[in-house]
C-alpha cells in the first residue's frame, strides 16, 4: 500500500514537470511569427509536389525509352545488345533526376538552409 502511494505521488511530481515543459514549448510557438509557420508549411508542399512531378516525368520519359528500346530491336535483332546498354545508361540518367528531386527535397525538409531568412 506504501509503494502504491509513494508511486502515485512520485508520477504527480513528475507530471508537473511534463506540464511546465509542454507550457514552455508553447510560449515558443506563439512567439514564433506567422509567416515562420507558413514558409514550413509551403517548404513541405513544394517538396512533395516536386517529388510527384519528378516522378511522374520520370515515369513516363522511361516508358518512352523502353517503348522505343523495344521498337529498335524488333526491327534490328542483331544489334540488341548495344541498344540495351544504350537503354541502362539511358534510364540510370533518368532515374538520377528524380533522387536529385528527392535530396533536394529532403535538404528542404529537415536543413532548412533560408530559414534563417524567414525564422527571427
Amino acid at each position: 500500500m506504501v509503494r502504491r502511494i509513494l508511486s502515485i505521488v512520485g508520477f504527480m511530481m513528475m507530471s508537473g514537470l511534463v506540464w511546465a515543459e509542454e507550457k514552455a514549448a508553447a510560449s515558443v510557438v506563439q512567439a514564433a511569427a506567422p509567416y515562420s509557420v507558413n514558409y514550413f508549411v509551403w517548404t513541405v508542399i513544394v517538396a512533395g509536389i516536386g517529388l510527384a512531378f519528378a516522378a511522374a516525368f520520370c515515369g513516363l520519359a522511361q516508358g518512352m525509352a523502353v517503348s522505343k528500346a523495344v521498337e529498335g530491336i524488333s526491327r534490328q535483332p542483331e544489334a540488341t545488345p548495344q541498344i540495351q546498354l544504350a537503354m541502362m545508361i539511358g534510364l540510370a540518367f533518368i532515374e538520377s533526376l528524380v533522387l536529385y528531386t528527392l535530396f533536394i527535397g529532403i535538404i528542404l525538409l529537415f536543413v532548412n538552409p533560408f530559414m534563417k531568412y524567414f525564422v527571427q
